[in-house]
């Protein structure tokens, strides 16, 4: 089992979302997070003031696979969150020891 963390811009959600469910993954969890790369944030102008935003606001993806899917997933992941720009975003990929479903005490790949 694998464990994938992945850093997109946040409007690639829905296509990112497809296209890892065209591939079998059967869930993933999302917290909004900022950060900030090789881009080094931006400049924004409000109220005719230009201001440095140093943290930009992007998605961190966490998802809990069974190996056979890797990397169909890693590849799917990566097609759908391109934009081809500065900032499009990482993933990471960590061995998984085990996973175990609460409601009914399965482990490891049953268990995702």
């Amino acid at each position: 089992m694998k464990m994938i963390t992945a850093i997109i811009k946040p409007f690639k959600l829905d296509e990112v979302r497809r296209a890892l469910s065209d591939v079998g993954v059967m869930g993933l969890t999302v917290s909004e997070v900022k950060g900030y790369g090789r881009q080094k944030g931006h400049t924004e102008i409000y109220r005719g003031a230009e201001y440095e935003v140093a943290f930009v606001p992007k998605l961190k993806l966490e998802l809990a696979i069974p190996d056979d899917i890797v990397e169909a997933a890693r590849e799917a992941l990566r097609q759908a969150a391109c934009t081809g720009e500065f900032g499009d975003g990482k993933i990471f990929e960590f061995d998984l020891e085990q996973a175990l479903r609460i409601r009914t005490g399965e482990m490891g790949d049953d268990a995702l």
